[in-house]
């Protein structure tokens, strides 16, 4: 670097502090206290502290390795909130655990079988890789076959009303991989997931007795992915599945060429309602431990694969911001409140309790972080918050400069479920944001597992959080209130 490079970076830095102290004095934050020294070396300590730990992947190694899938209702995730509620209490933080009744489903048997079809040879007959979607409704104990109808869409459902009734509809809806490689996997998602959730109700109010939705997500490997499906009544609800993606298509192709007829068996149960807690482990603040900033991830998971991706990631390294701070010896003004989220995947109960715990005093709530994005390298912050707020933010990022996690997008919806009822109420929401380009090849899948996660960004992802969290706590004044559109 040359000198009169440097010269002009400095001026250049000088005139943004400028900028920024005059932003900030606008809402009452000081710019002492956001863009000072001290302040600037304690969010290096955090960050570097951070990317130097070794609690996070212990203990998710901990929860995926010796609990293994964490669905609602399972005694798995009993085992797990117990364990990351005595984990919390080691470091010192003030445990409780929130009560919560959760939904109970459980999979049961699963085949798909293909009995006829056009060109097929004499007494052949082809199996196919498919999963039960949650809350799904059992086929008759001896199965049910019957012809395939495939659609693509939900005009073409309509159009083809007629032929439905008495049959099995095929959604096979492409999840868009061009999108996710260039990183907008969660616009590919989207687009997608809509006929996972609604797709099997709209089959069965025409009368079909069974859904199937293609898998969505990355179509390799031949993973079917699991996932919610929505009821309008849950009195009428069907046998509803979803096919791995290159089995989607061998159906598409063979119905495009003549009649196609499939035997499908699910013995799926709804049970009782369980009994089941958020986590809540609050570090105190020095000045006003009465104000809380969430630093969040979900604790529960499907049962095909171990919940590595989604979300242990997220709902340790929620954590492993505590054990941070605890190891740096350093307590905010604020109260940092870690919550491990029960029941996000099949139902969102838990973040509904807390809200209607604390929906009275809705104003303790300053700031709400959850990370439910997968085990991607951190990329920088995700923000909910007032266009003014961006200024604000700015120590955070030069803070996170160092690891590479420099990008900052303002965002006027949800970021992340478990926090969308905090954030609608108005309280600022965040999260990490993170390179999902490959989160969907393993999302609710079998393969979602430990060895899908690197070290190095996990740390990048606690890092990231670490140093928001405790940033948004230090902050003299919260940021000003902002809620989410719909």
């Amino acid at each position: 670097m040359t000198m009169q490079y440097k010269r002009s970076t400095i001026a250049a830095s000088a005139a943004r502090g400028l900028i920024l102290a005059g932003t900030l004095s606008c809402y009452g934050v000081s710019a002492a206290v956001v863009g000072g020294t001290d302040q600037a070396a304690t969010l290096a300590r955090i960050r570097d502290g951070a990317m130097n730990g070794k609690w996070a992947w212990k203990h998710l190694a901990a929860l995926t390795d010796t609990i293994g899938p964490r669905l609602s209702g399972s005694p798995q995730l009993s085992a797990a909130i117990a364990q990351v509620a005595e984990a919390m209490r080691s470091l010192g933080a003030q445990v409780t655990l929130q009560p919560v009744k959760v939904p109970h489903w459980e999979r049961g048997a699963e085949l798909a079988e293909l009995i006829e079809y056009p060109g097929r040879p004499p007494g052949l007959t082809q199996r196919l890789h498919l999963t039960a979607l949650g809350s799904s409704a059992a086929t008759p104990a001896e199965g049910l076959s019957t012809h395939v109808i495939v659609v693509h869409d939900f005009n073409e459902l309509t159009a083809r009303s007629g032929e439905v009734r008495g049959d099995i509809v095929l959604f096979d809806e492409h999840f868009d991989q061009r999108l996710a490689d260039n990183g907008d996997s969660s616009d590919a998602y989207s687009q997608a997931v809509l006929y996972r959730r609604s797709g099997p109700s709209s089959a069965a109010a025409l009368g079909a007795v069974a859904a199937l939705v293609r898998s969505v997500g990355g179509a390799i490997y031949r993973l079917p992915h699991t996932g919610s499906t929505d009821w309008e009544d849950p009195q009428r609800a069907i046998p509803a599945a979803a096919l791995a993606a290159e089995d989607a298509d061998l159906v598409a192709r063979l119905a495009a060429a003549g009649p196609v007829t499939l035997k499908l068996l699910l013995t799926p149960r709804t049970l009782p309602d369980a009994d089941s807690n958020n986590v809540i482990a609050d570090w105190p603040g020095f000045e006003k431990p009465g104000e809380y900033v969430i630093v969040s991830g979900h604790l529960d998971s499907w049962d095909l694969g171990t919940g590595a991706t989604d979300d242990g990631v997220g709902v340790i390294a929620a954590a492993a911001v505590i054990e941070v701070l605890k190891r740096l010896d350093l307590h905010p003004r604020r109260t940092i409140r870690f919550i491990a989220w029960t029941n996000e995947e099949n139902g969102g109960r838990g973040n509904q309790a807390y809200c209607d715990s604390v929906c009275k005093k809705i104003g303790t709530q300053a700031a709400a972080i959850e990370s439910d994005d997968g085990a991607g390298r951190a990329l920088g912050v995700n923000a909910a918050v007032t266009k003014e707020s961006l200024a604000a933010l700015q120590p955070v990022m030069d803070a996170l400069a160092a690891i590479g996690a420099t990008a900052l997008s303002r965002h006027d919806g949800e970021l992340g479920s478990d926090i969308r009822p905090l954030q609608f109420a108005g309280v600022p929401g965040f999260s990490p944001r993170v390179d999902t380009r490959h989160y969907f090849d393993y999302h609710h899948t079998a393969a979602d597992t430990l060895d899908k996660v690197e070290p190095q960004n996990l740390n990048s992802q606690v890092a990231t959080m670490a140093v928001l969290t405790y940033y948004l706590a230090e902050l003299p004044d919260p940021l000003p209130r902002f809620r989410i559109s719909e």
